[in-house]
């Protein structure tokens, strides 16, 4: 189990660490930002507002000078393919986010979000937020964060209740709902509700960033479920 977050102490005169005091976590954020600001909504006004509110509450929370909390390194037997998926990341259009991730690797606490899991999914993904309620980087209005998949996963159909959510390929092919091969670089967007399953490819790693926009409320408490396994309709 991971020891909940607590803020790392300093000094009697100065007893929080901020963001500023942390300047790999900085950088990190700093390539989230641009990630939102100089990519392509593709023309998508959806696409193009959710860009907009991931980098205006990003900017906000930069502004603050968050406190930052310690969790603790946890890792999964997913994270073995990291340095694989950072690997990649570093020799394609994602190396200065690659780079930046790498810095902060020991200090990563990656979970699975969910009450019950399949043992095959056990093993082959896992997430670590980044900013967040949960921290490191502490925020209430926005989750920023990575999703590890290994070789040949699929991700089982789900969905998010009031949170907006988008993925930035960082290295690794994948395909949302089968509906396309997506590259480093992608971004895919799901409204609230949007069901969705991912698959990746059979040789390498799938690394993706995410962001998560949605009320402080549910933020707290995404209650995180995989949609429950449709049986085929019996021909009548």
């Amino acid at each position: 189990m991971t020891d909940e977050p607590h803020i790392i102490a300093s000094n009697p005169d100065d007893p929080v660490l901020r963001l500023t005091d942390r300047p790999n976590w900085l950088y990190l954020l700093r390539e989230f930002d641009a990630l939102y600001r100089y990519g392509s909504a593709g023309g998508s006004p959806s696409i193009r507002g959710h860009r907009k509110r991931v980098r205006d509450r990003l900017s906000a929370s930069i502004a603050k000078n968050p406190a930052i909390l310690t969790r603790g390194c946890e890792t999964k037997p997913v994270t073995a393919h990291l340095p694989r998926a950072l690997d990649l990341g570093e020799r394609g259009a994602m190396q200065g986010m690659a780079r930046a991730l790498r810095e902060v690797r020991d200090e990563l606490t990656w979970e699975y979000g969910y009450e019950k899991l399949s043992r095959a999914l056990s093993q082959k993904y896992a997430y670590c937020e980044i900013l967040g309620p949960k921290g490191p980087v502490q925020c209430d209005t926005l989750i920023l964060g990575f999703v590890m998949f290994a070789p040949n996963t699929t991700y089982p159909q789900h969905s998010h209740k009031e949170i907006e959510e988008s993925y930035i390929s960082i290295s690794g092919a994948w395909s949302e709902n089968n509906a396309a091969v997506f590259a480093p670089g992608s971004l895919i967007f799901n409204r609230s509700g949007d069901e969705h399953r991912i698959t990746t490819g059979d040789r390498d790693p799938c690394l993706l960033a995410y962001a998560w926009t949605g009320p402080e409320a549910r933020l707290a408490g995404p209650d995180m479920k995989l949609s429950p396994t449709r049986k085929p309709r019996t021909p009548t």
